[in-house]
């Protein structure tokens, strides 16, 4: 069968026009350039949601832990709220109240330790030290009874 053009049809056909039975190089093209667009896509789109949570990682971690369930929770729910409050949390600097507090907690408990003495009392006279203030320890070893013949582990551990 010979190959002849439709009378309506023009002389000089575009490159993309392929012959009956041919591949179509340029659907298969673009076939993949539209899957490669939408996983580059979606790729972007979870980089994004994510922003928040690398933001905040050197922050504190409760900070962490607020900023990455706001970020899921707009991730699930498509309320970009959330996603807001995510990125301004994570964009903020908690103060450190932590710190001080626990340096008031070591200071009352090495004051608690201490011996108790009357506030006002006169000058103590030099008292000597003890050649040996305590006695040496002994080190601490585990008790492991010797297990009877008719013992099994299950009645051991009760």
């Amino acid at each position: 069968m010979a190959e002849t053009l439709h009378p309506a049809a023009v002389d000089h056909l575009p490159v993309f026009i392929t012959a009956p039975g041919d591949t179509d190089i340029l659907f298969n093209v673009m076939v993949v350039f539209v899957l490669l667009l939408i996983f580059l896509i979606g790729i972007l789109y979870l980089r994004l949601h994510a922003l928040p949570e690398h933001m905040a990682h050197g922050a504190s971690k409760v900070q962490l832990q607020l900023v990455a369930v706001l970020s899921l929770i707009a991730l699930f729910t498509h309320n970009h709220l959330f996603w807001i409050a995510a990125l301004l949390l994570a964009l903020i600097e908690f103060p450190d109240f932590s710190s001080p507090i626990t340096s008031m907690a070591d200071s009352l408990r090495k004051i608690a330790d201490r011996d108790d003495r009357p506030l006002e009392t006169p000058p103590m006279e030099l008292q000597e030290k003890p050649t040996n203030p305590r006695p040496a320890q002994p080190e601490w070893t585990p008790f492991e009874p010797e297990p009877s013949a008719g013992d099994t582990l299950s009645e051991r551990r009760g």
